[in-house]
């Protein structure tokens, strides 16, 4: 039986995401990657500032910043950004509406991603919904799969894009089916071509049937990596092939599946 490392070792995954929401994430230090990345899920769920300097001193990590959040704003009110280790990398994103506010939402994304980049050249971009503005920046870029990444990513680097691309997916490492659905069903079924294809109010977990079950169990292929880590492994090789640079892994069923 494999190792938690060789098996890690196997998918080609480079990073793991951790939320803060459903895990501890103290407990990246026992996870075999070198690099962390942290997401965000509301003030609320900030985690403190000496766990996350903690971490920093063991792995290479970097924390999702939303830059329209208040606390977060580098044309505004960036105290919490400020309270961010020093050591830890960025991931500036626009936000996800549902940990913004709507004064928050009506904030031009623009402006406040070439501002945070000015002061974190090194950090990477969240493409989702402002593609044009993150690559302006001529930071790294932090694509999230879909089933268009692999296109878009050789077109990029046809494009002469010579910057780093990191991919985020979620992982589910198993061949059972009705897991894989329980873990990302509802999670593929909220993409747009997804949610349209399937019947109104079929069920998006293990549970689903007929064309429902059809749909989903190909559309987590899309937009998950799912299966064990050999099949993860060979999807992995074409993503970088088509010139992804860093895999980040989110374990959708929780770290276990990474130990």
């Amino acid at each position: 039986m494999l190792t938690a490392e060789a098996r890690v070792r196997e998918t080609g995954i480079d990073a793991v995401a951790l939320k803060p929401m459903e895990c501890d994430i103290a407990e990246a230090a026992s996870l075999p990657f070198e690099t962390v990345v942290v997401d965000y899920e509301g003030r609320e769920h900030l985690p403190e500032t000496d766990v996350l300097r903690r971490i920093a001193s063991e792995r290479d990590l970097r924390v999702t910043v939303p830059v329209r959040a208040s606390g977060f704003d580098p044309l505004g009110d960036d105290a919490l950004a400020r309270d961010l280790p020093e050591e830890a990398g960025r991931v500036f994103v626009a936000g996800h509406s549902a940990y913004l506010d709507e004064d928050e939402r009506a904030k031009r994304v623009a402006p406040r991603l070439g501002a945070a980049v000015e002061d974190h050249p090194d950090a990477w971009v969240g493409t989702e919904g402002v593609e044009r503005v993150a690559l302006a920046t001529g930071a790294g870029q932090f694509e999230l799969l879909s089933r268009s990444t692999e296109h878009d990513l050789r077109a990029l680097r046809a494009a002469g894009f010579d910057g780093h691309v990191s991919l985020y997916a979620p992982v589910v490492l198993t061949e059972d089916e009705d897991a894989v659905l329980d873990a990302v069903g509802g999670y593929a079924a909220r993409r747009g071509p997804v949610a349209r294809a399937l019947p109104e109010g079929a069920a998006t977990d293990g549970s689903a049937s007929g064309r429902a079950r059809e749909v989903l169990s190909a559309a987590v292929r899309d937009y998950a990596l799912v299966g064990d880590a050999e099949a993860v492994g060979e999807r992995v090789a074409e993503l970088k092939a088509a010139g992804a640079d860093t895999v980040v892994g989110y374990p959708a069923r929780g770290p276990e599946d990474f130990r």
